[in-house]
């Protein structure tokens, strides 16, 4: 085959707890993940010459060894012994630095581009333990759908499915690092927790109303504090209708939950005449 197309999810945390920073330097976490339908797209070519080359419609991302696309494809032609190259092709529609694990859904897509391209035949299994190599969030991508994520990212469990609803995504005019987040973080100071298990038993029930009322994050103990405009936007879902908004992953990105398409359509018109976001969108669970 010598040339591939593959979708690359974004994600949000519909639920995100920190239960403690283990010895490593890594943070333990228990999360409820959900991908959404936005998505980037990414080509893949044979290149004969060898190594990897990423061809990008957007100056955000790095086109060098630091993208999650680069170290993704290097480490499956140097782990599966592939006698060519790769040439990348990278259309970005999913914001950057914006807690919707963009680059981690786009090394995801590298690792089934290239079982497909090179006809590897790799496993679920095979991606997802390259993938925890390339970054925690990397496995998920890789699987999709709902998913409990524990451990560092990387245990995950498959859960059902939210039941049918409308996402109103805003991602304001800033970006967060996730490192500098994930290192303010007081884990020992929290005075809350999300119910990341009630949240759980309510999706097994399909039951909308369960899962936002628990949707909790503690991130935004940091990132909210830093940036105040994500509470505004917070707030200003709940009063457009929403069931309950959140920010995702380490933020800034917001999104709201709407039980039916006309309330997430006047909250979405709203949301952009007040001129706050960099990207915004309707979509759904997929």
């Amino acid at each position: 085959m010598e040339s591939v197309i593959r979708k690359a999810y974004a994600k949000i945390n519909l639920g995100l707890d920190v239960i403690r920073r283990r010895p490593d330097g890594y943070h333990e976490v228990k999360m409820l993940m959900q991908t959404v339908d936005i998505y980037d797209e990414l080509g893949f070519e044979r290149n004969p010459t060898g190594g990897v080359r990423i061809l990008a419609d957007s100056n955000e991302v790095p086109v060098n060894e630091d993208n999650l696309i680069y170290k993704a494809a290097a480490a499956v032609i140097r782990q599966c012994c592939v006698d060519a190259g790769v040439t990348v092709r990278l259309k970005k529609n999913i914001p950057v630095a914006a807690g919707m694990a963009g680059g981690s859904a786009d090394a995801a897509a590298v690792f089934h581009g290239l079982d497909e391209l090179f006809e590897l035949n790799l496993s679920l299994e095979d991606k997802c333990r390259l993938g925890l190599g390339i970054g925690a969030d990397v496995p998920y991508c890789i699987m999709g759908g709902t998913a409990l994520a524990e451990g560092i990212g990387e245990k995950l469990t498959p859960l059902p499915a939210p039941p049918d609803c409308h996402i109103v995504i805003v991602k304001p005019d800033i970006d967060v690092s996730t490192k500098w987040v994930y290192e303010s973080l007081n884990v020992g100071g929290l005075l809350y927790h999300p119910d990341i298990d009630g949240m759980v038993d309510s999706l097994r029930h399909n039951d909308l109303a369960g899962m936002t009322s628990r949707m909790g994050n503690v991130l935004e103990t940091v990132t909210v504090v830093a940036h105040p405009v994500i509470g505004e936007l917070k707030s200003e879902m709940r009063e457009l209708g929403a069931e309950n908004a959140l920010m995702s992953g380490s933020g800034p990105t917001v999104f709201g939950i709407f039980a039916g398409y006309e309330e997430a359509r006047k909250a979405y018109e709203h949301l952009r005449e007040m001129r706050l976001e960099k990207a915004i969108f309707i979509t759904k669970c997929i």
